[in-house]
C-alpha cells in the first residue's frame, strides 16, 4: 500500500470509526458489552501476560478473538480450534532473540509501520504530542526506546491477521460458524468446571447434592 493510499484509508477510517472509553467498567457493564461484541483484541507481547479471563468470557459468548499466542489465548485456541482464532505475532520463545537482534541493529521495520508512525505524527489525530510514545518504538536499545514490546515486529503480521478478519467477516456463514464453534469449545472455561476442579484438587471437598 502506497503512502497516499494509506493516508486515504486512514482518513476514511477516522470518518467512520468511533472510539469509546467506558467509564467505571465492571462486571455489570461487561454483562452488556461482551455478548454484543463480535471481535475482541488480545494483543499483548507473547510471554508478557500471565493469564487472563476476559478473553475467555468473549469466547464463551461467541465473540471471535484476534491475538498473540500469549496467556489464556493459548488455551482458548487449543480448545476452540486454531481455525477459529485469528493469530499473529512472535512466539514467547522467539522474543529474547528478537530483542537481541534489535539491539544489534538487525531489525528492519515494515514500510507500513513507518507510514503509520508518520501519519500519527502528522497531527491527523489531534494536536497531542505523540512523540514520547512513538520514540519508545524507535532506536535499538535504552530506557524508553528499542521497542521492548516488539510492536514493530508484530505489526505486519497484525495487519495480515486483520485482513483475514475482514475476509471472514464478509462471509457471514463462515463467521457465524466460527462464532458457534468458539462458544461450543469454551466449556472448559465455565465457572462450573472451575469450581468442580478447585473442590477436588484444592479444597478436597465433595459435592453436596440437593435432595
Amino acid at each position: 500500500m502506497s503512502g497516499s493510499s494509506y493516508k486515504t484509508l486512514c482518513s476514511v477510517l477516522i470518518g467512520n470509526f468511533q472510539v469509546v472509553f467506558v467509564p467505571n467498567y465492571n462486571v455489570s457493564v461487561a454483562e452488556m458489552l461482551i455478548p454484543g461484541s463480535e471481535l475482541s483484541q488480545h494483543i499483548s507481547t507473547a510471554g508478557m501476560e500471565a493469564s487472563g479471563t476476559s478473553n475467555m468470557k468473549f469466547a464463551l459468548n461467541g465473540c471471535l478473538i484476534i491475538g498473540t499466542l500469549d496467556g489464556a489465548n493459548v488455551e482458548i485456541r487449543e480448545e476452540i480450534g486454531e481455525e477459529n482464532f485469528f493469530l499473529f505475532g512472535a512466539r514467547a520463545d522467539e522474543v529474547p532473540q528478537l530483542r537481541k537482534d534489535r539491539e544489534n541493529g538487525l531489525f528492519k521495520p515494515d514500510p507500513r509501520f513507518e507510514e503509520a508512525k508518520q501519519f500519527i505524527r502528522s497531527g491527523e489525530f489531534g494536536s497531542y504530542d505523540y512523540n514520547p510514545l512513538l520514540e519508545s518504538l524507535e532506536g535499538n536499545s535504552g530506557y524508553g526506546r528499542g521497542d521492548y514490546f516488539l510492536v514493530g515486529h508484530d505489526f505486519p503480521d497484525y495487519m495480515d491477521a486483520q485482513a483475514r478478519v475482514d475476509e471472514a467477516y464478509k462471509d457471514r456463514k463462515k463467521w457465524l460458524r466460527m462464532s458457534i464453534l468458539s462458544t461450543a469449545g469454551s466449556g472448559k472455561f465455565s465457572s462450573d468446571r472451575t469450581i468442580a476442579q478447585y473442590a477436588k484438587e484444592i479444597w478436597n471437598i465433595e459435592e453436596c447434592r440437593v435432595p
